[in-house]
């Protein structure tokens, strides 16, 4: 691997950690040509947030975002006096931070094929495991083979292929649902740790949890008093519906419903045991839809792909697919 520079050097070409006072505005050019066609709406505003820092100088203030925070544990390419390839990092479970989260790899299309993506990962590898870290995560277009080589040179491998899904909320079409004897309730006061075991069975963190930079962990289900004044305080709620088998003893299928006055969509998370999951899951999602998605904000699902009784469902709801990744993993040794 080439010698790192040190940050403030703006002239020294090749490998160096990112200098966030200097770097933003470059950055966010770099990752908006990288990353355009897949881009969201969260991701376009963290580039235009990072410009914004960028022209301010205030970026390295504490209290700066997580994105700007992993921007600035990370690493950049320099060639020909500009930046041209990027690496950041996350810590998920503070304050342990044994699990890190890689992000935002990319090289700019003038300068691929040179091996420079792979330097970045093994500088970035390095650093984790400095920083006392035990696992790495990524995430990668399913289609993108290139980089999947690269990542399993490296190590890496699939922990599980999953597909974001959005419902526009001006679809105002949605088909009937078959009438049967189940009933969606809400989630009782003692019930999370029922829930807990249910996404353990189903979600559990060694195949990706709730999601991309959502490992599973119990405080996301016994939610303290803390948490949730600081939903009220940012205006965020909390819906948890639940299907329950007949003899009302365990948890079948449950739906995590979050949205916000802030926020242009709702995000929805599904747990449903294989066993008439799609049954299980027109019902829920149906009424998520119903209450929240038609002429009111769009929804927004990540969910594995293997579960192809979910997807025929989403698709039956008029949800779209935006794209298909996979989650990968490299453990690392104590």
């Amino acid at each position: 691997m080439s010698t790192i520079a040190a940050p403030g050097s703006r002239c020294a070409e090749g490998l160096r950690p990112v200098n966030l006072r200097s770097d933003l505005g470059e950055l966010a050019d770099l990752i908006e040509l990288v990353f355009s066609p897949g881009m969201d709406r969260a991701g376009r505003d963290a580039v235009r947030d990072m410009r914004l820092l960028g022209r301010s100088g205030l970026a390295a203030l504490p209290g700066m975002s997580e994105v700007v925070q992993g921007m600035g544990q990370g690493f950049v390419w320099v060639a020909q006096g500009r930046l041209v390839g990027n690496i950041s990092l996350f810590a998920s479970n503070k304050p342990q931070a044994d699990t890190w989260l890689i992000a935002n790899v990319g090289v700019h299309p003038d300068y691929r094929r040179r091996g420079i993506g792979d330097q970045l990962v093994a500088a970035a590898i390095t650093q984790i495991r400095r920083r006392g870290g035990r696992h790495a995560l990524l995430q990668v277009d399913c289609d993108n083979e290139a980089a999947h080589r690269l990542y399993k040179r490296r190590g890496f491998h699939v922990e599980r292929a999953w597909t974001h899904w959005r419902r526009d909320s001006s679809i105002r079409s949605l088909p009937d649902v078959a009438s049967h004897s189940l009933r969606i309730s809400h989630l009782r006061r003692g019930e999370w740790q029922a829930e807990y075991e249910l996404a353990q069975r189903l979600r559990p963190r060694e195949r990706g949890g709730l999601g991309w930079q959502r490992p599973l962990r119990r405080d996301q289900f016994q939610r303290t008093l803390s948490q949730r004044v600081n939903d009220w305080l940012n205006m965020r709620g909390l819906e948890r519906l639940v299907i329950r088998a007949e003899d009302d003893a365990r948890l079948l299928a449950s739906l995590w419903i979050e949205h916000g006055l802030l926020t242009s969509s709702t995000r929805l998370t599904l747990f449903a045991e294989e066993t008439h999951q799609a049954a299980h899951a027109a019902l829920l999602l149906g009424s998520a839809v119903r209450r929240h998605g038609i002429g009111r904000q769009s929804l927004l699902l990540e969910h594995p792909t293997d579960e192809e009784a979910v997807t025929g469902v989403l698709r039956n709801l008029f949800f779209r697919p935006l794209r298909r990744v996979l989650h990968m993993r490299l453990d690392l040794a104590p």
